[in-house]
């Protein structure tokens, strides 16, 4: 089979699939007030692309390989918008490398600057679904971010790896006392305030702090900061340029966990997510009181899939 016939083909099978999940999914999510859902992750072997809704605007990535084209990506994403009625100026494509990444979310890919807003329930999201990788809403965890919010009224909540705040708004709406979220990027620490701002929850009691994890993690320590309430959702793979200093989370998350619930008064919560695919934890190897894993319960079914999780999430209760 010629190429061009093949990729047709594939184009075809690509719509075909995203246009039977939308109608599936679209009623469903709309009665939810969920602007923002996945509707396609590399479900046909030969297909390697995601495709996620934003309230009319498509986001079309292709999992890269050294076999790539670049005809290939541009081809399925036409087929796609065609399929739902998108503008192609609402289309956007993307194209996402494996392996060890040093802040891809932050990279630019474009220059648009322009940020949309995304409804979530009742609160609301600033995203860019042009300028970077990843558009600064990761929706499979909005049902763990439920969790944070019932769970937040009259806590003081910390949000290490914090990206864009989505988990500091929901504590923030649930009535946490205090919100403290940590980032080493200004792009990041900038949309948090934003995304605050746009759900009227911007306060002196929720705070920001621009500095890598483990330098924020010694300094709360030595000034005995404490908290009832946490979310470690951290990079699998990061470097801190100006220490050289490489993160890997197979390997770090023990020392990264237990200098975190040094920080927690007795019965807290430590909510921890990674995306690594082929992580492993050793219970025995973290200083808490009990550790559930809750992965099922935070998979939204947008995200369900035979061929993998989108990530593995654990509730801990933290030992006084």
């Amino acid at each position: 089979m010629e190429t061009s016939e093949k990729y047709r083909e594939q184009a075809q099978m690509l719509a075909n699939r995203v246009k039977k999940r939308f109608k599936h999914l679209h009623k469903q999510f709309t009665k939810q007030n969920l602007h923002v859902f996945r509707l396609y992750d590399w479900d046909i072997p030969e297909i390697r692309a995601v495709v996620d809704w934003y309230a009319g605007h498509l986001v079309v990535a292709e999992y890269a390989r050294k076999q790539s084209e670049p005809g290939w990506l541009p081809q399925m994403g036409r087929a796609v918008a065609q399929a739902l009625d998108v503008p192609q100026e609402n289309l956007h494509l993307k194209i996402r490398k494996a392996g060890i990444k040093d802040g891809t979310r932050y990279q630019r890919i474009n220059t648009k600057n322009k940020k949309i807003p995304m409804w979530e329930r009742d609160l609301q999201f600033l995203v860019n679904p042009s300028d970077y990788v990843d558009t600064g809403l990761f929706s499979d965890h909005r049902d763990t971010r439920m969790m944070v919010r019932q769970m937040a009224r009259g806590k003081d909540f910390l949000n290490l790896y914090c990206y864009t705040g989505a988990f500091t708004c929901y504590a923030a709406k649930g009535g946490a006392a205090s919100t403290l979220s940590v980032d080493r990027s200004e792009t990041a620490i900038a949309w948090v305030k934003e995304n605050l701002a746009l759900n009227n929850l911007s306060a002196p009691c929720h705070s920001q702090v621009r500095m890598d994890t483990f330098d924020f993690l010694k300094k709360a320590l030595r000034l005995k900061h404490r908290y009832d309430l946490a979310v470690v959702d951290p990079p699998s793979y990061s470097t801190t340029r100006m220490a050289n200093r490489h993160f890997d989370i197979a390997k770090d998350y023990p020392f990264l966990l237990n200098q975190v619930f040094k920080l927690m008064r007795p019965g807290s919560t430590v909510f921890f997510s990674t995306n690594h695919q082929n992580f492993s934890l050793a219970e025995n190897r973290l200083d808490a009181a009990d550790m559930k894993e809750i992965t099922r319960e935070t998979i939204p079914e947008d995200y369900l899939s035979k061929k993998k999780q989108i990530h593995r999430c654990w509730q801990i209760t933290c030992q006084g």
